[in-house]
């Protein structure tokens, strides 16, 4: 009697309990907009089963960190030539899900409004991680303020360069603190992300930006054990969806661009 009125119990609970739990998915980001993005399409996976649990992070270290040990799912922060960069240079092998936008990346200035007033011995501010130091610098050389050696790629340094008329003073710094220092430089560099989250407004406060051909689209990224999920997998395709690509439209003006 008692075995069958746990089973009844059982099976009673499993009713209530709405049948299969949510699966959780845990996601490391940057506040803006990749943390705004993953918030726009929660709704929408609660609806499929997954449980997203958006984790938001400053820094572009500690997201590949923490995926790689398995304390979070996946990451929305980067571009593939600095997942290239860190998987090479940690010993790591987080692997590209898919691509999603691109953030045009661009040089700001509170004291002129145009390179051409750059005047001799001028400090520049530039990512100090390599890739985006890089990019930085190859985005300067676009606009004919410097011009780097013959084969400079996307992780060229100041030591790459070969030709700087005006003398400038590049000084290398955490991409996160490069919004802080603005007014403590003549030019500075800064990833869109940390641009918006500091209420610049790139389409019209940059004085040089990428354009929407940039090839440096911001990706989700996950592990070769998780990448195939079928969590994972209805992520990636709630990010790419009509939906979001409206939102980006409407959200950002021109400040970031749907890469699908």
């Amino acid at each position: 009697m008692k075995f069958k009125k746990a089973l009844v119990a059982l099976a009673a609970a499993s009713v209530f309990s709405g049948a299969v739990a949510a699966e959780k998915l845990s996601v490391a980001a940057t506040p803006v907009p990749h943390a705004e993005l993953l918030e726009f399409v929660k709704p929408k996976l609660a609806e499929q089963g997954v449980e997203l649990d958006v984790k938001v992070f400053t820094d572009y270290v500690q997201p590949n960190i923490q995926v790689d040990q398995k304390r979070l799912d996946a990451n929305f922060f980067q571009h593939q030539p600095y997942l290239d960069e860190f998987n090479d240079g940690r010993g790591t092998n987080l692997v590209t899900v898919t691509g999603v936008h691109v953030e045009p990346f661009g040089a700001y200035s509170n004291r002129i409004d145009s390179l051409d007033d750059l005047e001799k011995g001028d400090v520049i501010a530039i990512p100090n991680d390599p890739t985006n130091g890089g990019r930085a610098l190859l985005l300067l050389q676009k606009a004919g303020v410097i011009t780097l050696k013959e084969d400079s790629k996307i992780t060229a340094t100041p030591r790459d360069i070969a030709d700087n008329p005006k003398d400038l003073d590049f000084k290398e710094l955490e991409a996160a603190t490069l919004p802080r220092i603005l007014g403590q430089v003549d030019v500075a560099l800064i990833n869109t992300n940390y641009a918006l989250e500091a209420g610049l407004n790139p389409s019209e406060d940059a004085l040089i930006i990428e354009g929407s051909e940039s090839p440096y689209v911001n990706i989700l990224v996950a592990r070769p054990d998780n990448k195939d999920s079928e969590a994972v997998k209805k992520l990636a395709k709630a990010l790419k969806s009509d939906d979001v690509r409206e939102f980006i439209k409407k959200q950002y003006e021109g400040a970031v661009v749907p890469a699908f």
